[in-house]
């Protein structure tokens, strides 16, 4: 496996030396070089770990068919260390190597929004899982989109919360980042436009040691149900573990982050019952269970949305790039943007102009641990 000095730490060597994985391309030779912004240290490290992990599968299946335009594909990492300075400097150091020919981006808003420009100037495909509507709507098109974006999330937590919980007085809870802040304006929208009544929003800043006055703001509304837009599990479980002390049990509907492994993981018991919208979702396709047998075979953690965007994204960049039949960052593009009816993990796959390839959330509930599928909402408009 070929990586840049800061691409892994020594946790993360360890481990992906001892999976079952083959190295992800030879080293050195005539290769396709992909490259790939990624938190391999910082907050984010763990779901990076997952990012990482997906996107190696993806790689190892398109390398053992033949790899990309006769050739095999070749990762090269740099570690964003889950800031946005950080995310700046690490697609720096990718765009500045020519033969590069695509990038795989961030699952983050707000560092995507923070790569943007230099995303622009470097003009090759740049495949990302931000979920922040704006990011395809702002005249940069090397931005494709490989997750559903926010405008989707909340219309699916606003339709479930109201007309299958029953519940219409919301207390909204949220960061302050990008993330967030699309994340609040799109259900206070949604829930706006089912009539239903917005009894208090509440934003934090990402990290926060102590949630106690947000959790007693929720107490003290009067609200029947919770809508979340968290963007790191770690802040999700201190609000969840706070509010579960203050005897708050009203339902709970999250964005993603809810049922990503991390956060079942720290916050345990505090989460059961809560409902959240998945992009990916083990049993909502044949597709979906293959990813999920694959990512079984190489992890004890259960796969997410983490590793399920970036296994589609490095699936259908490589298969757009042998469609294409060139490097050209042009014809990539178009190809990628062309793609129709592509089954992936996360759902069926078609793009619109401006790079969003996915419209739809599967609703998923968490049976004291286990995230179990409801039912898929998919939009035409």
């Amino acid at each position: 496996m070929r990586v840049t000095r800061r691409s892994v730490n020594m946790g993360l060597a360890a481990g992906l030396a001892t999976s079952a994985f083959s190295p992800i391309a030879r080293a050195g030779g005539d290769t396709i070089k992909i490259g790939m912004v990624a938190s391999v240290t910082g907050p984010g490290a763990d779901s990076g770990k997952y990012a990482l992990t997906g996107a190696k599968i993806a790689l190892e299946r398109v390398n053992k068919s033949g790899g990309v335009l006769g050739k095999q594909v070749e990762l090269l990492i740099e570690d964003d260390q889950t800031t946005n300075p950080g995310a700046v400097l690490a697609f720096s150091k990718l765009s500045a190597q020519p033969d590069i020919v695509a990038f795989i981006g961030q699952i983050r808003s707000t560092q995507t929004h923070a790569m943007a420009p230099d995303i622009l100037k470097a003009g090759k495909p740049v495949c990302f899982g931000g979920t922040d509507p704006t990011l395809t709507k702002m005249g940069n098109p090397w931005l494709i989109r490989f997750r559903p974006n926010d405008t989707y999330s909340a219309r699916v937590i606003a339709s479930y919360g109201v007309a299958t919980l029953g519940r219409r007085n919301w207390a909204i809870v949220h960061s302050t980042d990008a993330f967030g802040m699309s994340g609040f304006k799109a259900l206070s929208a949604a829930l706006d436009k089912i009539g239903a009544k917005v009894a208090i929003d509440q934003g934090y800043p990402n990290q926060s040691p102590d949630l106690t006055p947000v959790a007693l703001a929720v107490k003290s509304s009067g609200a029947d149900i919770i809508g979340s837009y968290f963007t790191f599990e770690s802040d999700l479980a201190i609000f969840a573990r706070q509010l579960r002390q203050l005897g708050v049990t009203v339902l709970w509907v999250g964005s993603p982050s809810i049922v990503a492994a991390n956060a079942l993981k720290l916050a345990g018991a505090a989460i059961w019952g809560t409902y959240g919208v998945a992009d990916f979702a083990a049993d909502s396709s044949p597709e979906a269970k293959e990813f999920a047998k694959l990512y079984g075979a190489v992890s004890s953690a259960p796969p997410d949305n983490y590793s399920s965007w970036t296994y589609d994204a490095i699936s259908v960049l490589c298969a757009s790039i042998n469609k294409a039949g060139s490097s050209d960052p042009n014809k990539i593009r178009a190809a990628i943007l062309s793609t129709e009816g592509y089954k992936g993990a996360e759902g069926e796959y078609n793009f619109d102009e401006f790079g969003d390839g996915l419209h739809g959330y599967n609703i998923v509930r968490n049976e004291k641990g286990v995230v179990v599928l409801d039912k898929h909402i998919e939009f035409t408009d």
